[in-house]
């Protein structure tokens, strides 16, 4: 890998199709970490392979509908002696933990609900680059939701139950909404336990994605139905992708180069937790903070990568039992914690009385 200058990585390439190629590779490395995107469609292949490989894994997300099909395959995993993380990046991942980091801070839990918003101050590009896979993008803006609300498992509309939120500058009151997400197929079994009744997941994406996505699901993109263009069938959101990519790669220079302190990239991920602790009505909400740093410079996804990383590092050092788990199900909290604070994230946790 010239590129990175590191002389301790190698370079495969393989056919993530060719089942057997795949498997056999598996049997060589320590961990895979799956970061192939959820809709290209070999999610499942990849997970499976691993189980047959014997191989631990650790995913970005499963967007919820491939997690519950993953959790169902909990036993085979025990059986085989296999560790596997699901949805262990930014969000979900921090998420996920933010959430058992309140969780563990109540005798009692009501409701868990989870946020991740982001905000972009400087200059904006001419040429349109989706800040992760489009076709998950899409997912979000078009499909509905599972959301855990009143103790069951409830079908939400696209970007429903808007929530206003007063945050910290230079966030300020934003908006935030119900999309498709992997936390609430995992988080409601964590802490049944602890009889929570309600898991939610909203998201606030920067207003210039917001508005691109929005004026794309609103022309038809967001449709899966094939489209017939002179006589042959073309599905949209397939037809964006390579549409997207292709300008992007005509027009990379024109995409502004990162530059530290022209462009400044804010996100903040938090879960609000309600419930009951030594008797008394509380509130608790942990929060982590990603600024400009010159650290994540050369990240595309900083906190995604960096989550992943570490969970990545508990399978390879063996921490992590087998079976198949959500964050909030087998990663410590306050080592996790510890492990963001090394890479310049700033974890905050509150604690009120309420009525």
């Amino acid at each position: 890998m010239s590129e990175l200058g590191d002389n301790r990585l190698e370079v495969q390439f393989i056919d993530v199709a060719n089942k057997g190629e795949m498997i056999e590779l598996l049997k060589t490395v320590d961990v895979c970490v799956n970061n192939v995107p959820i809709l290209v469609g070999y999610q499942m292949d990849i997970f499976n392979a691993c189980l047959e490989a014997g191989c631990p894994y650790i995913d970005l997300g499963g967007l919820g509908v491939f997690t519950k099909k993953q959790k169902k395959l909990h036993g085979k995993f025990v059986t085989k002696g296999v560790p596997a993380i699901l949805g262990m990046g930014s969000a979900p991942g921090f998420t996920n933990v933010l959430a058992k980091c309140c969780a563990e801070h109540l005798d009692e839990v009501e409701k868990l609900n989870v946020y991740w918003g982001g905000k972009y101050i400087g200059p904006e590009s001419p040429v349109f680059v989706a800040p992760y896979n489009i076709l998950t993008l899409i997912s979000e803006y078009a499909d509905a939701n599972t959301q855990y609300i009143d103790g069951e498992a409830k079908t939400m509309p696209p970007l429903s139950g808007a929530q206003f939120i007063d945050l910290p500058q230079p966030f300020g009151r934003i908006e935030f909404v119900h999309t498709t997400h992997s936390e609430t197929a995992t988080i409601p079994d964590a802490f049944k336990d602890k009889g929570v009744r309600e898991v939610t997941w909203r998201l606030h994406m920067p207003e210039r994605y917001d508005e691109v996505m929005k004026a794309l699901i609103s022309v038809g993109f967001g449709d899966r139905e094939p489209v017939k263009v002179n006589g042959v069938d073309i599905v949209p959101e397939k037809f964006l992708e390579a549409l997207i990519n292709r300008n992007a790669e005509k027009n990379k220079d024109k995409i502004p180069a990162p530059a530290f302190g022209e462009a400044e990239d804010y996100e903040i991920y938090f879960a609000v937790g309600k419930g009951e602790k030594a008797g008394k009505r509380t509130k608790v909400t942990s929060t982590c903070y990603q600024s400009p740093d010159r650290l994540y410079m050369e990240f595309g996804d900083a906190a995604t990568s960096m989550s992943a990383s570490i969970g990545a590092q508990m399978l390879g050092r063996g921490e992590i039992k087998p079976g198949v788990w959500g964050p909030e199900e087998c990663v410590d909290t306050k080592r996790f914690s510890e492990e963001l604070k090394k890479r310049n994230f700033k974890i905050t946790v509150s604690e009120e009385r309420v009525m």
